[in-house]
C-alpha cells in the first residue's frame, strides 16, 4: 500500500474518489509513481483516517491539493450506468485526471490507454487495443489485440476480450466472462458473472449464462 508517508519522494500527489471498493484496491496500483495524499468522499461517516492512516475527505480537498491529479472510479453493478454523471459532477479538468496502471500489468506499447483509467495487477492488453477514458479494469483480466474498451466501462476480473471485439461506451463485464473475438457489445450493456458471450449483445442489455443469454425483468 502506497501512502504520504511510504511513497518515493518524487511520487506524483494523487487524490482517489470515490472512499469505495475500486479506490480501495487503487492503492495496491501506486507503485512509486503515485502517492496517495486523500480519499475524497461525500459520505460524512466515512470521512476521517481509516484503519490504515488513510485520509477520506469531502470535494473540498480537490481545491486544498490543486497540485494533486485525480483518480476517479466510482461505480458497480448496480450503478454503472451513472459512472458519467458522477465523475462529470466533479468538475476536474481533463488534464488533471490520472490513469494508473499496476507495474505488474503488462501493455503493448502498440496499445492507447485513455484519462482516468484504473488498470490492475496481472491485467495484459495486447497489440493495437484502444482503452477509453474512465475506464476501470480489475486483476488479471486479458484484453486481446484490436478490441475497443468505450469509456466509462468497468471490467471484472479474469475476463477475457478477445480480438476485434468492440465494447461500447458505459457497460459493465461481470468477472469471469469471455467475449468472443469480433463480436459488438452495444452501450450501457451487462455481462453478468461467468458469461460466455458468443454473440454480438445490443445496447443496453443485460445477458449472462454459458452461452449468455438475455435477462428478463
Amino acid at each position: 500500500m502506497a501512502t504520504e508517508s511510504t511513497a518515493e519522494p518524487s511520487a506524483q500527489p494523487l487524490l482517489i474518489f470515490p472512499y469505495n471498493g475500486n479506490g480501495l484496491e487503487a492503492l495496491d496500483c501506486l507503485g512509486d509513481a503515485w502517492r496517495l495524499v486523500a480519499f475524497v468522499d461525500d459520505t460524512p461517516e466515512k470521512q476521517g483516517h481509516d484503519r490504515h492512516g488513510c485520509l477520506v475527505t469531502g470535494r473540498d480537498a480537490l481545491q486544498r491539493f490543486p497540485d494533486a491529479r485525480v483518480l476517479a472510479v466510482p461505480g458497480g453493478p448496480a450503478s454503472y450506468r451513472a459512472r458519467r454523471q458522477v465523475v462529470q459532477a466533479l468538475d476536474v479538468p481533463p488534464q488533471r485526471l490520472a490513469t494508473v496502471i499496476h507495474p505488474s500489468a503488462r501493455v503493448s506499447p502498440l496499445a492507447t490507454i485513455g484519462r482516468n483509467v484504473l488498470i490492475m495487477a496481472g491485467v495484459v492488453i495486447t497489440s493495437n487495443a484502444v482503452i477509453g477514458d474512465h475506464v476501470v479494469v480489475l486483476p488479471n483480466t486479458v484484453i486481446h489485440h484490436d478490441a475497443r474498451i468505450g469509456d466509462w466501462c468497468l471490467i471484472g476480473s479474469n475476463v477475457t476480450i478477445a480480438g476485434s471485439v468492440t465494447l461500447g461506451e458505459n457497460c459493465y463485464v461481470g468477472s469471469g466472462t469471455s467475449i468472443m473475438n469480433g463480436l459488438d457489445v452495444g452501450a450501457g450493456s451487462l455481462l453478468g458473472l461467468g458469461s460466455n458471450v458468443i454473440r454480438s449483445v445490443a445496447a443496453g442489455t443485460c445477458v449472462a449464462g454459458n452461452p449468455a443469454r438475455s435477462l428478463h425483468a
